[in-house]
Order: structure tokens, then sequence, then C-alpha cells
């Protein structure tokens, strides 16, 4: 359900605009409506975005660096000091880093050639010798040349020989080589720079991440803080300047069920306000108000888009759908009492300090529930069939509950694979036929029953054309009416307000098109027995792997066969639980939406408080 919202107008004397604001802050309930959209091109706003801006990229950095162990928030005050050492500290340890590449790269170039000092050539060079260094292939090395120039091979790297040549000074000459330029320090020199380096980095990181223990909370504090300064400030600038600049004209919406203590509040100032109802074409607020089970549903129906105010909010009609397919798509009872016990040990674990991380905690319980029950129909626990060990209280589950019963003609059990696909198709074709229910209902609701008799039509058909498949005793004359009625709804009013041929146009065209969408989104639904079949499949091999793989050792066999049964199935649960988040809602975005005629495009309720 969505909350039902008033629109509220205020008039304000432009002198205690920002005082009043203050105090309706403090109330918290009224969603401002932005008229400049944060395009006002104000300073001081611009520099607080600024600031709000470095205040994330430090806070996410700081989150990087260290994983607990916050300290609690100090002075807020204090947060722009920290900023500056933080900055201070990132900057010289880049500055330290890009030293130590550049140390890096100097003893990589004179690894090849060992240690040596300089000194030693110098000395050469005042003997009146030339040492030169070269780098060439060892396809183009010459041996002439250690006749000719003295050259000695000081290091041959795979295809890259390394050398030197000693001539007279003056004597000039050229080889197929490439001249080597060396830093003029010593490698044990370069090796001792390294390592002290590599230390101050290290002292520089430490010292940042006990700044980040003791400070991130107290820059998470002056981050809120200055986010709610800049939502006032966006509020300021929201206020429209009326009757020669002397009244501010404000507008936002406020929950029906809310109004009570802002109209208490607005009754005690010296302001002029309207409060009335919304009207068509208002871009309204959307708010949800549904009961705890259908709340945990919520944040699915934002992944794709909030309804608008007018709409049907859809997260009632879809939410056991969901939990159903999400079951089916697992189908295991072990993996679903796997999520169930994990998400009830962490709800009691974080139950204090969760935040709204319980709500999504709440959905993978319900979640977990949800496939214990499915996995129930087959009887699949980790891969294993339940109900070929012989327990009694399983047999009777079995053949009371499950798809597997035992056949009284055969004495076998049913094979449960044939039973998931007709329920499939069973299932989508309800909710098809549900969200055409829907349809109907909230285009009566927002544009009257004649825009909706086309819909109405179509159900009919649908609903004929099950009675004649599925129900033989069902007369055929009463089919032949409901079929006719529809038809004639849906070819004869399909477009209200226009001449009865082009109706007929429009009608055969949306006959053929609901024919094949029909059938395409009713084949879509074979995703949930082919997604629980895979799933289950893949366990069962996995188990034989473990098996077969382990060796006939007395201690290590067992070892050998858990660690592959727990990798086994731990890769299995997370592809096969992706698969079974994300294809129902394909099947709720796609398929449900599309037949409820949901159209969405809502804007968040956002109060200013």
């Amino acid at each position: 359900m969505i909350t039902k919202m008033n629109k509220l107008t205020l008039l304000v004397y432009h002198k205690e605009y920002v005082s009043f604001l203050q105090r309706l802050r403090e109330v918290g309930v009224m969603h401002v409506v932005e008229k400049n959209s944060g395009a006002v091109q104000d300073p001081e706003l611009e520099k607080q975005l600024a600031l709000a801006a470095k205040y994330a990229r430090t806070i996410k950095k700081f989150e990087a660096l260290a994983k607990d162990g916050y300290a609690a928030a100090g002075n807020t005050s204090e947060a722009a000091a920290v900023l500056e050492k933080a900055d201070t500290l990132a900057a010289e340890i880049e500055r330290r880093k890009t030293e130590l590449q550049v140390i890096e790269k100097d003893i990589a170039l004179l690894e090849p050639w060992g240690e040596f000092h300089h000194s030693q050539v110098e000395r050469l060079a005042h003997a009146g010798y030339d040492v030169r260094f070269f780098v060439t292939g060892a396809r183009n090395y010459n041996s002439e040349w250690e006749q000719l120039y003295n050259a000695m091979v000081v290091e041959q790297v795979q295809s890259r020989v390394y050398f030197v040549t000693v001539t007279r000074r003056g004597e000039e000459f050229e080889l197929d080589a490439e001249a080597a330029k060396l830093p003029n320090a010593s490698l044990s020199a370069l090796i001792a720079e390294r390592g002290q380096a590599l230390k101050h980095v290290a002292d520089l990181e430490q010292e940042l991440v006990a700044l980040v223990k003791e400070k991130l909370n107290t820059l998470r504090a002056a981050s809120e803080e200055l986010q709610h300064e800049i939502e006032f400030a966006k509020v300021v600038l929201d206020g429209e300047k009326v009757s020669g600049d002397k009244l501010l004209l404000l507008e936002g919406w406020v929950p029906e069920k809310s109004k009570g203590a802002l109209v208490d509040m607005l009754d005690r100032e010296s302001v002029f306000y309207e409060v009335r109802e919304p009207m068509p074409g208002d871009d309204v607020p959307v708010r949800f108000n549904n009961n705890r089970l259908f709340r945990l549903f919520e944040p699915i129906c934002e992944l794709y888009m909030l309804p608008k105010y007018n709409e049907l909010d859809l997260t009632p009609f879809f939410a056991p759908f969901y939990m159903i397919f999400f079951g089916l798509c697992l189908g295991d009872m072990g993996y679903g009492l796997f999520i169930t016990l994990l998400s009830a040990v962490l709800l009691v674990v974080m139950r204090k300090n969760g935040g709204s991380f319980l709500g999504y905690l709440r959905l993978a319980l319900t979640l977990g529930i949800s496939t214990v029950v499915c996995g129930s129909l087959t009887g699949t626990f980790f891969g294993f069939n339940i109900y070929s060990w012989g327990v009694p209280l399983f047999d009777w589950w079995r053949d009371n509950f499950s798809f597997s019963a035992m056949n009284p003609e055969t004495g076998k059990m049913n094979d449960p694979n044939d039973s998931l696909f007709t329920l499939s198709l069973i299932l989508g074709g309800i909710q098809i036929c549900y969200a055409m229910v829907i349809k109907i209902v909230n285009t009566t609701i927002q544009l009257g029953f004649k825009y909706a008799v086309a819909t109405l039509g179509w159900l009919l058909v649908i609903i004929g054309a099950v009675l004649a498949m599925f129900v033989p005793s069902m007369p055929m004359p009463v089919v032949y009416a409901i079929c006719g009625v529809g038809a004639a709804g849906a070819l004869l009013y399909n477009s209200p307000g226009k001449n009865v041929f082009l109706n007929i146009g429009l009608g055969l065209w949306d006959a053929y098109n609901m024919a094949t969408g029909l059938l395409g989104d009713m084949l879509s639904y074979i995703r949930l027995f082919a997604l629980g079949l895979s799933g289950g499949v893949l366990a069962m091999v996995f188990n034989n792997i473990a098996v077969q793989m382990s060796p006939d050792v007395p201690v290590l066999g067992p070892i050998v066969m858990v660690i592959i049964f727990l990798f086994g199935h731990a890769l299995n649960l997370f592809m096969n639980a992706l698969g079974a988040f994300v294809h129902p809602l394909r099947l709720t975005f796609v398929e449900f939406f599309k037949n409820a005629g949901y159209e969405g495009g809502g804007t968040a309720y956002k109060p200013f408080k």
C-alpha cells in the first residue's frame, strides 16, 4: 500500500524564514518540493558540496584501510584537522612510493651487472681508459669484440647479453649493441635505500591506520552533520520569493497520518499555510505502508522503480509468488535450512547494531523457509533423496505432501520432475491472470471502468479456454458464452471513444500480440523447473565426486570426501542462490509487471529532518 499524502503550501516572512526552517526540520515529516533541483549557483553551497565529496572520498579510503576497532565519534570540530592530516599522510605515502618505484627501477638496471663502484670506473678513466656498458641479443654478440675492444661478458639473462668494453681514451667505435645508462649508486647502496624507503612507507601507513581507527567515526559524524547542512541550504534556496521579496513560498508533502504534529507547530507560527488533497498531475512522493511481511519485499520493488502515487503498490501482490519462485528455483531442503539457520544466527548477533541490514536478513530467513517447504516437494537434501531412507516421518510426508508419493499401480515412487514442470506452468498461468485482474482494478481506479473492458475481455477468453481444456464436465454453451462476451469486449471496446471499425482493427492487432505474448510469458515460467532441476543434478554430481575421488585410506579418505563435499555444495549453493534471486526478479519485473500494467516512475518520500 502507498501512504496517503497531503499537499502543504507555506508563506513565510523573509526575515523569519531560516529560523522557521530550523523548527520545521525538528518536526521532520515534510517532503520539500525541490524547485531549483540543485542548479542554483550558490558559492557557499558549492563549498559545502565539495567538502562533502572530500569527506566521502576520505571515509571510503579509511574504510578500506582498517576493517574494525574504530573509536567512538569525538568532537566533530576536529574533522577538518583530521582531513588535513590524512591528506598530508596520504600525499607523503604516495611520494615515498614514487621514490620507491624509481629505486626499484634502478635496482633492476643494476642487477645484471652485479656489485661494483663507480669510483673504480673513474680510476680507469683517470688512467686513460674508457669503460663502456652494453646490452645486446645473444645472436648479435661477436666474440671478436673481445680482441678488438677488450669486451667482457658480465651476465647473460635468457637471450640478453650484458658486457663491458675497455678501450683507450678517445677511441671511437660502433657496435651492434645498446649502450646501457646506469645509475651512479652501487647495487648494495640502492638495496639499502630501498629497505629504508619500505620501512618509511610502512611507518606512514601504520600511522594512517592508527588515525583511521581513532578518527573514522568522527569523520562519519562530521559528514552526516554536513549533509544535514547541505539539505538545509537546499531547502533555503527552494523558497520562492513573492510579494516584492517580502514573503517566501515553500511547497511540500506530508503523510496524512503525520500531519497533526506539523499542523500544531504551524498554528503556533506566524505563517500562512494551506493543506489540500493531491490534484491530477501532481508529482506526489511515494512512501510504502505495508505490513511486516510485505515490507521485506519493498527493496525488490525499488530495484525496478517506485510506483506512481495513483498506482497500486504491487509489493503485496508479487511477494507470495516471489517466495514460492525462489524456493522452487533453489529447490533443496538442505540449502534452505542452511540459509534459514545462518540468517537466524546473524539476526540474533546483529540485532542491536544491524540497522537496515536486518531487513535483508529477515528477507533471507523468509526465502530460506520457502526453500525448505518447496524442497520437501521433491525430498532433496544436499543432493540426497531423503524419501529413499525409509524413515517413517519422511515417508508420511512423502505420501501426503510431496510429488514423490508412492504410485499404487506401479508400486514405485512418482517422478517429481513431471509434477514440477506442470506446477511451473500452472503458477505462471495463475500469476499472469492475477496480474490482469490487478490491471483491471488499477485501470478502473485511475481512468474508469470503460478503459478496463478490453483487459477484462481477454481475461474472460483465457478463462473460457482453460475451462474448455481442463474441465470436461463444463457445458460448452457456457464456455462459448464466456469466450464470446470476452471477445466482444476485447475487439469492440479496445479503445473507448473511437469508431467501431478502428476498434476492431486495433482489437485484431491486440489479439495477435496477446496470443504471442501470453505464449512467451507462459514458457518463461519453465525456468522455475529448469533451475531447480539443474541445482539438484549438480548437488548429486558433487556427492558422487566426493565419494569416488576420496582415497581408500582410513583417515585421509573421509577428510578428502568432506572437503570435496563442502567445496562443491558451497559453489553450487552460491550459483543457485544467485539464480534463484535473479530469475524470479525477471518473472516479476517482466511477466507480472507487464501484464499488471505497471508504469512506475514515482518519487521517493524524503522528509526534511
